[in-house]
């Protein structure tokens, strides 16, 4: 057993745990760890989005109760129904243009400098939407969304698929400007990742399965699990933190980060693998 290997799945998968809810990309995250840490290859990218599961169910068992509650009411309430309908419908652009552009993508923009510029871009995003978001709140629970509006946010979400730009960033900060309150964004956000991550995942290693074997299960588990306790605290952190608190602080990390990255690649301090 790799232990040196062991120490790296555990280091990514806190890396995914603590970004993947952020509104600052896991996968830019992940791709500048992987790539200080020489895990930067094809089996790499599939670990990477493999745990994202672990994230995931940090997040089912936060709104168990929530979507408990809701599976049990959706043969006779609508406001179940119309929930797990716009999760739905949410999801579907993702699923379609994944399957479209994903490979294309993964390609040609899984860089280092796409994610500092990416994470540039919607640093200066954020601060726009948060200044905009003062007068314009139209939805306050997630519950009152419509499906326009949750169609919305599924097709903002597929801006995700470009690395650097958060999945979470895009969702809750899109929803924001479409003009659901912070809150209502967020929730949303969360109920439309467990589908939307668990799909890539299950399709990823399905995808690429020739790359794997046993000899990794211990590697994909250490991620796993590290993804899971992280994204578990990140969580519970960031629902109390958002009741008084606006994304801000958040946008001027990425600013800060993305310059790092930029600055460090072109002074050659930092030589950033392309993936």
């Amino acid at each position: 057993m790799d232990i040196v290997l062991l120490i790296k799945s555990a280091v990514m998968g806190i890396v995914e745990g603590l970004t993947e809810f952020l509104p600052i990309s896991s996968t830019g995250h992940l791709i500048l760890a992987g790539s200080l840490l020489g895990l930067d290859d094809a089996k790499a990218k599939v670990f990477d989005i493999a745990i994202q599961t672990g994230a995931i169910l940090a997040v089912i068992m936060v709104y168990w109760p929530k979507i408990k509650g809701t599976i049990v009411a959706l043969p006779t309430e609508k406001s179940a129904q119309r929930l797990t309908l716009n999760v739905l419908i949410g999801f579907l652009p993702a699923v379609v243009l994944g399957l479209l552009f994903g490979k294309a993508i993964k390609e040609h923009l899984f860089t280092p400098a796409v994610v500092a510029s990416t994470f540039i871009i919607g640093g200066f995003i954020i601060l726009w939407a948060e200044k905009r978001q003062k007068t314009a709140v139209r939805v306050q629970h997630v519950d009152d969304m419509t499906a326009m509006d949750a169609l919305k946010v599924g097709l903002v979400q597929c801006l995700a698929m470009i690395p650097g730009t958060s999945r979470s960033g895009s969702t809750i900060i899109g929803g924001m400007l479409l003009g659901l309150s912070r809150q209502a964004a967020t929730d949303f956000s969360f109920f439309l990742a467990i589908p939307t991550l668990i799909g890539a995942g299950v399709y990823s290693l399905y995808k690429e399965r020739a790359l794997l074997s046993m000899a990794d299960l211990p590697m994909f588990a250490v991620g796993l699990v590290f993804s899971f306790i992280s994204a578990w605290f990140c969580v519970r952190w960031l629902l109390r933190y958002i009741s008084s608190h606006s994304f801000v602080p958040f946008a001027w990390y990425r600013i800060a980060f993305g310059i790092v990255v930029l600055a460090t690649a072109w002074s050659g301090l930092v030589v950033w693998a392309d993936n």
